[in-house]
């Protein structure tokens, strides 16, 4: 979901926006803003290399687990990545200290019982009889005190907390993987079409055809069948469960679950990828419906964006960034183009939902596969005439008033016409949100992957059954 648009690096926040701003400055030396001056500026960002050495080499340099977008001139020794130094090395942020720890304290009370003979009793001085005294967690779990001498009242651990400390567990049996000691679990729930409709979006006999071409793509790391991996995967992304959930299901650990599902997003998005395609001219004429022919027959696809609720990022920046002031919410925001047949031909990668229709549509890539003589239709909200103009493309959208009162007998015609055949792409943009994934809020640590799920979802919503059936 990340532009890529700030420095990687930890501890660095120099970005396109603070770049952009001091372009917009004024040099005194030159007497005309910094932008038209000769002055260098102040830094440049980096992209990452393609080559598949420099990029581990950055990413050990860099000791990240991703791959970063954009790193800042300040960490290369020669401003930008030479023959010599092609790695960034200066000012990496390893001398930034680690943040502090507390340390967990527990106070238990310790309890002398007495002693069945009085006398003894009343010899035993009263501070023995009843003492305080403060362990830190090492000693507890080094000598664990007896059951008997805990006192509720002097408890500080709040048991609340322990809800995700998965390491402290005492039932290990509980956290152990149990993936050797079942069957595969796809065939007990996956019985029938409807079964596989409500799990996975798509048919039974698409599921095993799907299953059957990601049998090479396996991690060998993983002793579950391939069959449950995938339908582990598909059940994330339709019903939205979670990663807990899942994995008492299949009898493993949450851990291992996560690992699954992260490797399969992956997998299925390279897979899946051809199943959007942009079809050429030939084929939309000869899949083009009725409805289409009377009235729009050089329609080439219909076009729309959609706002998926996102969790509230901590950053501020990019809490602004992804801030929709239509949902009032957090949100990202994706560009879907449709075939007058229905097909999903494309999807964009995920924005922060500040971003305009116009933006995304000029950002995305979708002009490239447009050609002179294609009509797009699409909302109000896409005032793209000067782009679209520019390639000889028309624009199809519904009319204006223009200050007027009212539209004429004939624009109101006209936008019924649009109207009528623009449904369709709401109607596959509902298909899309079928996956609750897209349609429920998504957490911050599934961002990186929004990308991805999107595209896996548009695939899947091609492998079913014709969005437009009547095509006569």
């Amino acid at each position: 979901m990340s532009s890529g648009s700030t420095c990687a690096v930890v501890g660095c926040h120099n970005n396109s926006r603070k770049l952009k701003n001091a372009l917009e400055t004024f040099c005194l030396e030159h007497q005309q803003l910094r932008k038209a001056c000769p002055c260098p500026s102040p830094y440049t960002l980096h992209s990452m290399p393609w080559k598949e050495d420099r990029k581990l080499a950055w990413l050990a340099a860099l000791r990240l687990k991703h791959p970063p977008k954009r790193v800042c001139s300040f960490h290369f020794i020669d401003k930008t990545p030479t023959q010599l130094h092609p790695d960034p090395e200066l000012y990496l942020g390893y001398d930034r200290p680690p943040p502090k720890k507390r340390r967990k304290l527990t106070r238990t009370t310790l309890s002398v019982t007495a002693s069945s003979d009085t006398n003894n009793t009343e010899s035993v001085p009263d501070s023995t009889v009843l003492r305080s005294v403060e362990l830190d967690q090492a000693s507890i779990s080094t000598q664990p005190p007896e059951p008997h001498l805990h006192s509720v009242h002097t408890q500080w651990e709040d048991p609340s907390q322990q809800d995700h400390q998965y390491c402290n567990r005492s039932r290990r049996k509980d956290v152990q993987d149990k993936m050797t000691q079942c069957d595969e679990v796809a065939y007990f729930i996956l019985q029938n079409d409807a079964d596989t409709l409500l799990y996975t979006g798509i048919a039974l006999e698409t599921f095993n055809t799907l299953v059957s071409t990601l049998e090479g793509y396996d991690n060998n790391e993983f002793t579950v069948p391939v069959q449950d991996q995938v339908l582990m995967t598909l059940m994330k992304l339709k019903s939205n469960r979670v990663i807990g959930d899942l994995s008492h299901q299949f009898h493993i650990s949450q851990s291992m679950a996560s690992k699954i599902i992260s490797h399969w997003l992956d997998k299925l998005e390279e897979v899946l990828r051809p199943l959007i395609p942009w079809l050429p001219k030939e084929t939309i004429q000869a899949t083009m419906p009725e409805a289409f022919k009377k009235n729009f027959p050089n329609a080439t696809c219909i076009i729309d964006c959609s706002e998926t609720l996102l969790q509230k990022p901590r950053n501020l920046g990019s809490r602004g960034e992804s801030y929709s002031h239509y949902y009032s919410h957090n949100t990202v925001k994706y560009l879907v183009a449709v075939a007058p047949c229905g097909l999903i031909m494309f999807v964009s990668a995920a924005y922060g939902g500040r971003c305009s229709d116009k933006f995304i549509t000029m950002d995305s890539g979708i002009l490239t596969y447009l050609k002179p003589g294609d009509e797009v239709m699409a909302d109000r909200g896409f005032t793209i005439k000067d782009l679209l103009f520019e390639r000889k493309v028309r624009l199809v959208i519904p009319a204006f008033t223009k200050k007027r009162r009212q539209l004429t007998e004939e624009q109101v015609t006209y936008t019924r016409r649009i109207a009528n055949v623009r449904i369709h792409v709401e109607r596959a943009i509902r298909r899309l949100k079928v996956y609750k994934i897209l349609s429920q809020i998504v957490p911050i640590s599934m961002a990186p992957k929004v990308d991805k799920i999107l595209r896996i979802c548009a695939a899947l919503v091609n492998l079913r059954e014709d969005l437009i059936r009547d095509t006569q």
